[in-house]
Order: C-alpha cells, then structure tokens, then sequence
C-alpha cells in the first residue's frame, strides 16, 4: 500500500480524534482540500550541471525523488544526500559538496542542502547545517556556519554568503581563532 495513503490516512484520524463538538464540521471542509503526491524513485543518480556546453559540475546521490504534487510545484528530493564535484575548464576538480540530504525546487530555481552540510575548495572548509544555491543570483546562503582556512583559522558566523564559484564569501557577525605561528599573524 502506497506510503503517502497510510500517512494522510493517519492524518486524517488524528484530526479526527482531536475534534469535539463543532469542529467536526469543519473536518469535511479540510478533507475536501486533498493535496496528493506522484512520486518517481530512481536509484544511484548522477546529475551533470553544464553552462555554454560546459560541465561546471557533477552531482551524485544515492536516492532521487522527483515529486509531482497535485498542486503546487514539481521538485526533487535526495532523502540519503548528494555530493556534488565542481570543475574548471579543464574538468580538474576544483571543489565539492556534500550533505545528507537536498531538495531541489525546479520552479523556484533553488537547491536546499541540509544535515552536515561540507563545501571544500582549494582554500577553505565550509561546514553548516543548511546551505541554499539560488540559480537566479548564482548565489550560496546560509543562516550560520563555520569557515577554516587552509592555514587553519576558523571563522564562525551567523550567516554566511558567497558566490557560486566560492570565490570570495561572506560572514555576518563573524567571530574567530587565528593560527599564531612565532608571534605573528600569516
């Protein structure tokens, strides 16, 4: 039995259960606004993000969903993660990210990465537990996170920005600790 039905089916008797008096009323009312979901499972996905005929990144995950609500907008779900390899003209690496799970809206043109959420570039280790790419601004968000650098400072803040290249970032309210080496600051 379809897993979706089981859980509205729950749903529905909870909200049941909870009514009294004139509230049951109201229950063929909110029943009446059902929202079903089609889902498509497909198994060990690779995912090739390309601009002007060049791959600028490929993306892995275990598990995709591509939901299809009755209304509302199509998206995609990676409930076991992704991880995702950005490249250069070249195709040599030149960073990634992994979590444990995303969701991709298509309409809106973003991606939510969450649950030990890690962005490595050649210069510095991002780790958060939520991380959004908007497509439209080509640009990464998230409420907080902490930054190390490759010479080993660690900058935390409460929300951190930065292009989708990771060429430069961002940090709101920054705090730090800095690697001393003889006295002096690299």
């Amino acid at each position: 039995m379809n897993r979706f039905f089981l859980l509205s089916l729950g749903a529905i008797c909870l909200s049941l259960l909870a009514c009294e008096g004139d509230d049951l009323k109201k229950v063929s009312a909110i029943a009446a606004n059902k929202i079903t979901l089609s889902k498509d499972r497909t198994y060990g996905v690779e995912i090739i993000y390309s601009d002007s005929a060049k791959v600028k990144a490929k993306g892995y995950a275990p598990i995709l969903d591509k939901v299809t609500p009755s209304a509302g907008a199509i998206y995609s779900e990676m409930p076991k993660g992704v991880k995702i390899y950005f490249y250069d003209d070249f195709m040599k690496t030149k960073g990634s990210i992994t979590s444990g799970y995303a969701i991709n809206k298509e309409t809106e043109r973003i991606t939510i990465f969450r649950k030990n959420v890690v962005v490595v570039t050649d210069d510095m280790t991002f780790t958060t537990e939520e991380l959004t790419w908007n497509e439209n601004t080509k640009m990464y968000n998230s409420p907080a996170g902490t930054v190390t650098t490759k010479d080993g400072n660690v900058l935390r803040g409460t929300s951190f920005s930065a292009p989708q290249d990771f060429s430069t970032y961002s940090i709101t309210l920054p705090s730090a600790d800095a690697y001393i080496e003889n006295g002096k600051l690299p």
